[in-house]
């Protein structure tokens, strides 16, 4: 046997080994990812998991596996999978086989011991976004949250928190901000003006979150557009979103805060919808310049009222 048959025969050893490994107990949001974007795969193709397992080699517990992200697979057989339902999408096919490769561990694992899927799954999806938009309501967007100011926000919590998960929260909701502010993802945050008057921790707080803002808005890669209550038709008004843009448009991800944690949506469907409502507020905000100067003016405001 050759040298080339040796690597063959050890790297088809590998790749049946990977896929025999027990399911995970707890996939991540990226592998729940992938194996959505493989059923949607066969599903456009219109095969059933049994007839997909028959064509590829897999049993039809496999599929289910893969599709839930409970089980691993290689790129040869994500090609095969492909290959077999006709998808030759050749961006996506790639995002997908960088996914398989994906090594290492993101920063946020270190907080998984005192900190709910929730947070950490909203790091992961900042950590992998080729840009970020933002749209909020009732507080400033956590990526752009001073540390007082965030602690505040998670004082209000109700039924209240302990001081040392507050300082947990805090600083882990800090250390997302890095990606933001060391300019590696661009951020484009729209804030309604109750969110600039809404208090947490008291005037002074405010005006030097507000004062932080002004700041933000003047990096490159922020982008910060205040949608004034003067606006007419506000869209989303009642929602604070999150997109997440993705190396392919096929991967982006929008995430909704509710009062239990998050929410994730991937259909293309949302993500059509969410599409059309950011692109309604980036034409109805203020200018980047038009938002500095309105923060500004709020900022005086509650300096002149309250401190």
């Amino acid at each position: 046997m050759d040298l080339h048959s040796v690597s063959a025969a050890h790297l088809s050893g590998l790749r049946a080994w990977k896929e025999a490994m027990p399911p995970r107990p707890s996939p991540t949001l990226r592998q729940r990812r992938l194996g959505i974007e493989l059923r949607r795969m066969r599903e456009q193709a219109g095969f059933g998991g049994s007839q997909l397992g028959h064509i590829v080699g897999m049993s039809p517990a496999q599929v289910t596996q893969m599709e839930s992200g409970r089980i691993g697979i290689s790129v040869d057989r994500l090609h095969t999978i492909a290959a077999a339902c006709n998808c030759d999408n050749r961006p996506l096919i790639d995002a997908l086989a960088n996914i398989i490769t994906e090594r290492g561990k993101g920063w946020w694992e270190e907080y998984r011991e005192v900190l709910t899927t929730h947070f950490l799954e909203v790091a992961e999806i900042e950590s992998f976004a080729k840009k970020l938009s933002t749209c909020t309501t009732n507080y400033i967007p956590g990526l752009l949250q001073t540390g007082a100011y965030a602690s505040a926000v998670f004082t209000r919590v109700y039924p209240p928190l302990p001081r040392k998960d507050i300082d947990v929260r805090t600083a882990f909701r800090v250390q997302r901000q890095q990606l933001v502010r060391s300019g590696t993802t661009p951020l484009r945050a729209f804030i309604h003006e109750a969110a600039l008057r809404m208090q947490f921790g008291g005037p002074e707080v405010l005006a030097d979150q507000l004062d932080a803002l002004v700041e933000d808005s003047e990096q490159a890669g922020i982008s910060i557009r205040v949608m004034p209550f003067a606006v007419d038709t506000f869209p989303g008004a009642a929602e604070n979103l999150t997109f997440a843009e993705a190396s392919v448009s096929e991967l982006d991800t929008v995430q909704l805060d509710v009062a239990h944690g998050v929410l994730f949506f991937d259909a293309p469907a949302d993500l059509a919808k969410h599409r059309a409502i950011f692109n309604r507020m980036d034409s109805i905000a203020l200018s980047d310049e038009e938002s500095r100067d309105f923060i500004r003016f709020i900022k005086k405001e509650v300096e002149d009222r309250y401190v």
